[in-house]
């Protein structure tokens, strides 16, 4: 037994030596993108800002392209507790917390400098009500600017999108904008996309142009129509059940990581965004349309209508973010 027991010690020994010894804290943090997705990147780049602030003490496994579940699952992983952190859609997010779908709504945000004025203040209130449910706001990455893709024609006018049908978010801001533009809106998980577009079970669908090329829809679809009908963040999200398990210390290194992260995978998006639909060109399999926003916009002012008073006056004070 004593000869256990020194043997053991060695090796107890021979790893902390070695620095081999396994983190004190792991967490898992799952996203449905692809890694070479901006915010994929961002991703792994929170984590080694983490292993780095934490001088190792925490490690942040990184699960790209839903290996973790869906939007969905993820979201309700972390106010359940079985998931500790994910990167998650605004629409998706906002069927547990609407006022973050409301900076879906079509046209709402003027331009990236807008979008992170707007998310980085008021966005940023809508922290407590979120941690009540369970999920805790840690900031805002960036998905990109949402663009439609379809296999029948091109869209070059809303009138073009009418009887197509359309893949969107499970979410009624996405819903409503596909229906007022004509179009058959189907709510469906972008792990299955792909697929459905192959098949012809959807016509199109609408995503930002990392996206577009990194899960190469390009290879399923004819047409991309600039649109730009919708700007859509990604906000960084740990569960509040493993948030009050980590120490002040823990915590405090994750905030500063989150920060930094969002600010570097900020600048990466919007510097990849043209080079992606260059990519894009360059296949020669997707033909890329520039159109005239106005009449889309006009078309979809119908869905601020139906809006609850709260929700208009949410939108009134993202609209006076100068």
């Amino acid at each position: 037994m004593k000869k256990l027991f020194w043997t053991l010690n060695a090796v107890v020994v021979s790893l902390a030596i070695s620095g081999s010894a396994v983190a004190a804290t792991v967490l898992k943090l799952g996203h449905i993108a692809e890694p070479s997705n901006p915010y994929g990147q961002g991703a792994d780049y929170f984590a080694k800002l983490v292993k780095e602030k934490s001088k190792g003490d925490i490690e942040i496994q990184v699960f790209p392209s839903s290996q973790l579940g869906t939007h969905k699952e993820l979201i309700e992983g972390l106010i359940y507790g079985t998931v500790d952190m994910m990167l998650a859609g605004t629409a998706e997010l906002g069927s547990f917390q609407a006022e973050v779908g409301l900076f879906d709504m079509p046209f709402l945000i003027r331009d990236r400098a807008h979008a992170y004025k707007a998310l980085d203040t008021i966005g940023m209130e809508l922290a407590g009500a979120l941690e009540k449910k369970g999920v805790k706001l840690l900031g805002w990455m960036e998905n990109g600017v949402r663009h439609m893709t379809n296999n029948v024609r091109p869209i070059k006018s809303p009138a073009d999108v009418k009887g197509l049908k359309i893949r969107v978010q499970n979410n009624k801001t996405y819903v409503e904008l596909i229906k007022a533009l004509g179009g058959s809106p189907t709510p469906m998980a972008l792990a299955e996309l792909y697929s459905a577009m192959q098949a012809g079970v959807v016509d199109g669908q609408e995503n930002p142009s990392a996206h577009i090329y990194t899960k190469r829809f390009y290879e399923v679809q004819k047409y991309a129509s600039l649109t730009g009908h919708s700007y859509a963040a990604e906000p960084v999200l740990i569960s509040v059940a493993t948030w009050k398990k980590l120490t002040p210390e823990e915590q405090a290194a994750i905030q500063e990581a989150a920060t930094e992260a969002i600010a570097w995978q900020r600048k990466l998006s919007e510097a990849e965004d043209t080079g992606f639909w260059d990519k894009i060109k360059a296949t020669g399999k997707m033909e890329v349309i520039e159109v005239d926003k106005a009449p889309f916009q006009k078309a979809t002012e119908v869905c601020y209508e139906e809006l609850p008073q709260a929700h208009k006056d949410f939108v009134a004070k993202v609209r006076a973010v100068k």
